[in-house]
């Protein structure tokens, strides 16, 4: 018998296309299957949308939230919440071929237990469905077995990120940190899948990734929304995000349970191929975070101008 797959999708006032995404879900065939749809206290039909599809399927499990917590939050959880040995995310506007997970799960097994994610081919769609491109992320299928190098190949690319929308291992997404509150957490989850195991590609177009006016990072491009859209508390301190992309990767070499010189050495290897080239933004991003702290000190320090409680 297959292994049970769990499809997570994290959906906020996803309307406009998340019947036709999860259909692409309730449409895979691979068996056994099981999905899990995370709103996020959407305030449109969401939820509507969603139970009208899955009425008659008894794959699908809701979790619903009294409040928005952030992307990050709510991709998490799904994570917790996960039945299946394999996991996917799989966002609200994208769509799913048929054979997207039975091909994964295929080339996992194929691979063996030292593979820990494996994804297909993508394809760019606009918000009517029609192709823009292909993508080439060719390069993010990170085969070596010595874990720093699979880390700087991993890094060194500058486009998309598919891969944290394939099929992986879910115990070794467990053992990570997997989305932290804080804009580009999804390339320090990939970075740290990266340390623990390989990325296998399967050879057809079978992702197709959707790009519109609504979706959440590309609709602003300020940080301070997109840091929001993560963590809608501000615990990702949106005016440093390179920053907090760099700390993040040193410390996930720390925690990734390698031996002490492997660890230094995929930390090394995060920092050439993308602490060094970001070089320029952290160290504005540092100067900006001391002249808050001193500012902030000041402020402690002032005199009152009306009596303390």
């Amino acid at each position: 018998m297959s292994e049970l797959v769990t499809l997570g999708m994290p959906v906020f006032n996803g309307e406009p296309f998340v019947a036709e995404s999860l259909a692409s879900l309730l449409a895979q065939d691979h068996d056994p299957l099981e999905i899990l749809v995370a709103d996020n206290a959407s305030t449109d039909a969401t939820l509507e949308c969603c139970r009208d599809l899955a009425a008659r399927d008894p794959r699908v499990r809701f979790l619903t939230s009294d409040r928005n917590r952030g992307a990050a939050w709510n991709y998490n959880r799904l994570v917790a919440e996960a039945r299946g040995t394999l996991f996917k995310w799989a966002a609200a506007d994208d769509v799913c071929r048929p054979t997207f997970v039975s091909a994964c799960v295929n080339a996992l097994d194929a691979e063996g237990p030292g593979t820990v994610i494996a994804f297909p081919r993508s394809d760019l769609i606009d918000e009517h469905g029609e192709r823009i491109r292909a993508v080439d992320d060719s390069a993010l299928a990170v085969t070596s077995p010595v874990p720093w190098e699979r880390v700087g190949q991993l890094l060194e690319n500058r486009f998309e990120w598919h891969p944290v929308f394939g099929v992986m291992r879910t115990a070794v997404a467990r053992s990570t940190d997997l989305i932290g509150p804080y804009v580009a957490a999804d390339i320090v989850f990939l970075a740290e899948m990266a340390m623990r195991g390989r990325f296998v590609q399967v050879p057809e177009t079978l992702f197709l990734r959707r790009y519109h006016a609504q979706r959440p990072l590309v609709a602003s491009l300020r940080f301070e929304d997109q840091a929001a859209w993560f963590d809608t508390a501000g615990g990702g301190g949106a005016q440093f995000p390179q920053l907090n992309v760099g700390a993040a990767l040193v410390r996930a070499a720390r925690r990734s349970g390698l031996p002490a010189a492997a660890a230094a050495r995929c930390a090394a290897a995060a920092a050439s191929a993308y602490i060094l080239p970001h070089w320029r933004h952290i160290g504005g991003e540092v100067k900006l975070a001391a002249r808050a702290r001193v500012r902030g000190r000041r402020g402690a320090l002032a005199p009152r101008s009306t009596p303390g409680p």
